[in-house]
């Protein structure tokens, strides 16, 4: 017995022996360069900082947050982390792997033909690099994103440095993360929903007819069913009769206000940003003391849906002495109007009309004047990784028509307290702005980023769709008795 608990211990001692040579021996290699792959260690996260095409590598307890052009990128997170100027954005990974996009090449009726480009022989795009189409101003410059993101693509055929580009062009599409459809639908809406004379469909209607036959036809939309097509219909009159068949897209949107569950959603589709039409505030120099407007809303008060609260905010409000509530359209000069308000106003109200959102917001943020957004049902770009609360004042409409309490929860806000919200404003107002060539963090950029974002859950839905799919059923039989 004695001999037996004796083997036991003697195990025991050599068992434990062999462990702590082993941690020791693992120990000593972490401090030998080359011999050890730190990313297997769960303990550390390495840090590798981009600064001015130079790399260096360090502990992220010892990381310092970067600035300028510098880019701080956690290598074993699926899901960086960059900060820039202050703020934090998202950035889709390995700045080495851009998101790889297959562009139909739709016949020029559905993209740069609306803006009455024509084809020089056999290409169906315009080059670039010679002359641009250009985009109506006005209102409808406002729902222009398919004319930037197409752009954009087209570029990036000419990149002296693909890899630095959030999303390229690929001509292969098994190749590609997503397909995108340059179907320029808000135009469409806007210069061609109205029938003419004798017509039984609008210009708008057959064109998305067309374009639905063209898309589900293709090769690339029956693989994958749609799920990783990309389709813009920022304007929400756009694409009414397309979008009941092309559901299973990702669709590019404003908000979901006219869009039913099943066919719009925050877990499929990307929310996109307007592009702002008063004139940005360079150079702003304002402070809390010199903008003497409090409250500023110019537009239409008399709104359907949603749009009741307006109306009932002009009563509340008309009468306030610092407070600047009135009718407005883009005619008249009211958009340098609009800008000069907004321009002198410390606080810009953003009130649902018929849809949730409106250009005003981004009219606002480029003007540097504080958010107050009123508006339940609205829906934000890129508010996965961007906090909206760190600039914009959220009042519930069923509290803001309460008589007092709008103007009270305004006049409460501190001058530090503004101070610090303009501050951010100036700080993420990049991020909203649509240009071409595109800069990096700007609008088109940070579309595609959100785009980026769908890809794993696309490739997860199409994948679990292929575990039957190979299999064609027998036709169903009833049951029959085994005869002999």
């Amino acid at each position: 017995m004695a001999e037996k608990r004796g083997s036991s211990i003697t195990k025991i001692a050599f068992l434990c022996l062999f462990m702590t040579t082993t941690m020791m021996f693992v120990l000593s290699l972490r401090g030998r360069p080359g011999l050890f792959d730190h990313k297997i260690m769960p303990a550390e996260k390495l840090l590798t900082v981009f600064n001015n095409g130079h790399s260096q590598t360090s502990n992220q307890s010892n990381a310092e947050s970067s600035n300028g052009s510098n880019r701080a990128i956690l290598a074993n997170s699926e899901k960086q982390r960059v900060e820039e100027g202050g703020f934090q954005v998202s950035c889709n990974g390995n700045l080495k792997e851009p998101l790889k996009i297959f562009l139909y090449d739709l016949d020029p009726e559905f993209h740069f033909g609306l803006l009455d480009w024509k084809p020089q022989g056999n290409s169906v795009w315009p080059d670039i690099r010679t002359k641009i189409p250009s985009y109506p101003g006005g209102l409808n410059s406002q729902h222009s994103i398919e004319y930037w993101l197409t752009l954009d693509l087209l570029a990036s055929e000419f990149s002296e440095n693909p890899s630095s580009r959030e999303a390229i062009r690929v001509k292969n599409s098994s190749e590609a993360d997503l397909i995108f459809v340059p179907f320029f639908s808000s135009l469409s809406y806007n210069r061609y929903s109205k029938l003419s004379p004798h017509q039984k469909k609008s210009k708008n209607w057959e064109l998305q007819e067309k374009l639905v036959r063209f898309v589900m036809s293709q090769k690339e939309w029956k693989i994958s069913g749609g799920r990783n097509h990309v389709v813009l219909a920022h304007h929400p009159n756009s694409m009414l009769n397309a979008r009941m068949q092309l559901w299973p897209a990702i669709f590019i949107l404003s908000d979901f206000g006219r869009y039913p569950i099943n066919v719009a959603s925050l877990d499929k589709d990307v929310i996109a940003p307007y592009k702002h039409v008063i004139k940005s505030y360079i150079n702003d120099s304002s402070d809390f003391d010199s903008r003497k407007t409090l409250l500023y809303f110019q537009g239409a008060i008399y709104r359907k849906n949603g749009g009741f609260a307006r109306q009932e905010l002009y009563y509340l409000l008309k009468d306030e002495k610092d407070v600047h509530f009135s009718f407005g359209s883009v005619q008249r000069n009211g958009i340098r109007q609009a800008s000069q308000g907004m321009h002198s106003s410390k606080f810009c109200l953003n009130i649902a009309g018929d849809t949730p959102s409106s250009n005003r917001l981004f009219d606002a943020i480029a003007s540097h004047c504080v958010p107050v957004i009123i508006s339940d049902e609205i829906e934000l770009p890129y508010e996965d990784i961007l906090d909206y609360t760190e600039f914009c004042i959220f009042i519930r409409t069923s509290d803001a028509v309460k008589k007092g309490f709008l103007i009270n929860r305004i006049r409460s806000i501190t001058k530090d307290k503004w101070t610090q919200m303009w501050e951010k404003l100036k700080q993420v107002e990049p991020l909203f702005e649509f240009q071409y060539p595109s800069k990096e963090g700007d609008a088109v950029q940070m579309i595609w980023q959100s785009l980026s974002h769908k890809v794993s859950s696309v490739n997860m839905k199409i994948n679990k769709a292929k575990r039957y799919s190979r299999f064609v059923p027998r036709k169903r039989r009833g049951l029959r008795t085994r005869t002999k």
